[in-house]
């Protein structure tokens, strides 16, 4: 398979995972930030998450939806994702900024050494814990290597260097088993990393997630991405799809995406 069936795969696959509908229109709205501003400008990702939450945004978890009710009343993200943090009391460490980041492995505007920054940049719109953005930063940096063509083994050991103990130990412990099923960003990370790391192909990956995962689908989301970075858009099977709105919109903007590869 070729970088840019990888590449197409991330976006695609984390659609395919994404069983209630949120992560991949905050993903698609990043998507589109990184191809019209051929760049990560944080700004520009905030204000289309805050336009999509006075548009009827849904499934963002929490944290993001007090954050983006916040900023659409005018806070900054800053002061957003602080005043949320304080009011629950330090518990903003969600996967939500995961599930939304994979886009930014797929930019090749973003160099390998400032994806775990970007990544970290971009979880604090919403999330001010760190783990939040240091499971985004995994997140990211393990589809960027497995889409470069490493083997899952080197992108995992990839992934990890540099993360918070949290972070590693979550992945450390993927090959032993998925874990919790609940939506703390590492737990979340262990999952995906597992069933992704753990199955033979695409459809088994991300069958067996969504049997764990239940209603609250948190793995599924990562899954899909991890295993459409390793596989490629060219496994994911069109039944998988069948549930996804926008698709179009999505094809075209992974598509734009993998152009910027050479």
């Amino acid at each position: 398979m070729s970088l840019r069936d990888r590449c197409l795969g991330v976006l695609i696959g984390l659609a395919s995972g994404d069983r209630n509908g949120g992560p991949i229109q905050m993903a698609l709205r990043l998507s589109r930030s990184l191809i019209e501003r051929a760049a990560f400008d944080p700004s520009d990702v905030s204000a289309r998450y805050v336009q999509w939450w006075r548009e009827g945004a849904f499934d963002t978890g929490p944290v993001s939806a007090r954050a983006l009710a916040l900023q659409a009343l005018g806070s900054s993200p800053r002061e957003a994702s602080a005043r949320v943090h304080d009011e629950l009391e330090g518990r903003t460490a969600g996967c939500n900024p995961a599930h939304r980041a994979p886009p930014l492995a797929m930019f090749a505007g973003l160099q390998d050494r400032d994806l775990a920054g970007a990544a970290v940049a971009e979880a604090q719109l919403t999330h001010a814990h760190l783990l939040a953005g240091d499971a985004a930063a995994a997140a990211v940096l393990l589809c960027r290597s497995l889409l470069r063509g490493s083997s899952w083994k080197v992108a995992i050991d990839h992934a990890a260097q540099g993360r918070a103990e949290e972070t590693r130990k979550a992945l450390g412990l993927a090959r032993e088993g998925p874990g919790s099923d609940g939506g703390f960003a590492p737990d979340v990370l262990r999952a995906s990393a597992h069933f992704a790391g753990e199955s033979a192909g695409f459809a088994e990956a991300l069958d067996r997630s969504l049997e764990f995962a239940g209603p609250a689908n948190y793995a599924p989301v990562l899954v899909g991405a991890f295993a459409g970075a390793r596989w490629g858009r060219s496994a994911i099977p069109q039944a998988s799809l069948a549930h996804v709105a926008d698709l179009e919109k999505i094809e075209s903007a992974a598509s734009s995406l993998a152009e910027g590869w050479p």
